[in-house]
């Protein structure tokens, strides 16, 4: 996975999926089937920002965290849309030591008391991919930060990333990450679990007062580099959904289930029987409202590429039947929302003649996704990476990495941030 380039510029882009909102309206493509309107609002990054990750809090609030070049060497920053305008950016940490990759990336989320927590990957030692998942977190709305934390404590220079942060109480969120521990050792480990030179899925406690809790071994053999995504059931369980990985290098969608301090097996989302020997970095998505639970994924068994989505009734303990979705030419980094008026929104990109664009349709369980629309379509060489979306009082944001153009004379343009409103 390579790093990010600085003969590469840039620009972060926030699109702001509305109910109400004002501006000049931007044509969205694909008919006007999820959203009728967008318009384009200012936002508050840096020259060079990437990576940008989203978080709604109960409040109505929508934090937004994002890497941009700094005099350090890069920074990770956030700032909150509130009140339909940003707050001044605050900058949680500054580094040369920091692994900046287009795939693996920071994130904020807040405690429901408040409490803010952000991580980023640190680098742990000289090889390209040694790196410590790290969490910092800030109990004055991210004036201050405390002592930034590991909660993997084998102490490797190894992977440890692709993570999720989940607020499950009122003082306590769930970090999960991808933990390569084993790769290296020659023996099994009795303490680690798992096999030599597979990915490990694990998970810790964090509470807003900085305690972590002891590490816990979820899966043995996970895909090596595709992200996770967890979402909190109506019965209190926490879903969670992950590229995993046989010993015949099927890498299918699995979910596993947290509930009373135990985790369930995991159990396949849908049997694609997708063999293939490297990870693809593109992992599923998941939302949770109630007993009902949504899942998106990418797959291309036999290399015929495709998107999925897939419902549960009953908290993610059994899902039905899988739709798909998107063109011929789907890229898959998919992400999903269950929105406030009961309708379930899904974004993926895939390739058109025209460029990259980025794909929104809204799903059911009875009969998968109605006419996609065109969010964005982005033309340049670069790719716009991974699409986050949330949704807040406004409507549903979305959130990319837009690669900057090369002008007529050979240079990169000046980096433009972008925010978009539409209408339902």
């Amino acid at each position: 996975m390579p790093r990010f380039s600085q003969r590469m510029r840039i620009l972060v882009v926030i699109a702001l999926i509305a109910l109400s909102g004002a501006g000049t309206a931007v044509a969205s493509g694909h008919g006007s089937t999820v959203f009728s309107n967008i318009v384009e609002v200012p936002v508050p990054v840096g020259p060079g920002a990437q990576d940008p990750s989203l978080f709604a809090t109960d409040a109505g609030e929508i934090l937004m965290s994002w890497t941009e070049p700094s005099e350090e060497g890069h920074a990770v920053r956030i700032a909150s849309w509130i009140d339909q305008q940003w707050t001044a950016p605050m900058t949680v940490t500054a580094s040369d030591q920091l692994f900046v990759n287009w795939a693996d990336i920071p994130s904020v989320a807040a405690f429901p008391d408040g409490t803010l927590a952000v991580h980023w990957l640190q680098d742990n030692g000289r090889t390209a991919y040694a790196y410590d998942f790290t969490v910092a977190l800030s109990d004055d709305g991210g004036e201050t930060w405390g002592h930034a934390q590991t909660p993997h404590r084998d102490g490797r220079s190894v992977q440890h990333g692709f993570a999720t942060l989940l607020p499950v109480a009122t003082d306590q969120l769930m970090a999960i990450w991808l933990d390569g521990r084993q790769y290296g050792l020659a023996d099994l480990d009795s303490e680690s679990g798992g096999n030599p030179n597979e990915m490990q899925l694990r998970a810790a406690m964090v509470g807003s007062n900085g305690v972590i809790g002891e590490e816990m071994l979820i899966d043995a053999r996970a895909c090596t580099c595709c992200q996770t995504s967890a979402a909190v059931a109506g019965d209190g369980s926490v879903l969670l959904v992950y590229r995993d990985r046989t010993s015949e290098e099927i890498r299918d969608i699995s979910i596993v289930r947290y509930m009373d301090g135990e985790w369930s097996a995991p159990v396949n989302v849908h049997d694609d029987g997708w063999q293939i020997s490297g990870c693809p970095v593109n992992g599923p998505a998941i939302d949770a409202e109630g007993e009902r639970a949504v899942v998106a994924w990418f797959t291309a068994p036999d290399d015929i590429p495709a998107i999925y989505v897939t419902f549960s009734e009953d908290a993610g303990v059994s899902f039905g039947d899988a739709f798909p979705i998107g063109g011929e030419d789907v890229a898959g980094r998919v992400d999903v929302l269950m929105l406030d008026d009961g309708a379930t929104l899904v974004s993926w990109v895939e390739w058109t003649d025209e460029g990259e664009a980025l794909m929104v349709c809204l799903a059911d369980s009875g009969q998968g996704c109605g006419a996609a629309q065109q969010v964005h379509l982005n033309s340049t060489t670069g790719s716009i990476n991974f699409p986050r979306m949330v949704s807040g009082p406004s409507g549903v944001h979305f959130a990319w990495t837009q690669p900057g153009e090369r002008g007529a004379d050979g240079q990169m343009h000046a980096d433009t941030i972008r925010m978009m409103l539409a209408q339902r």
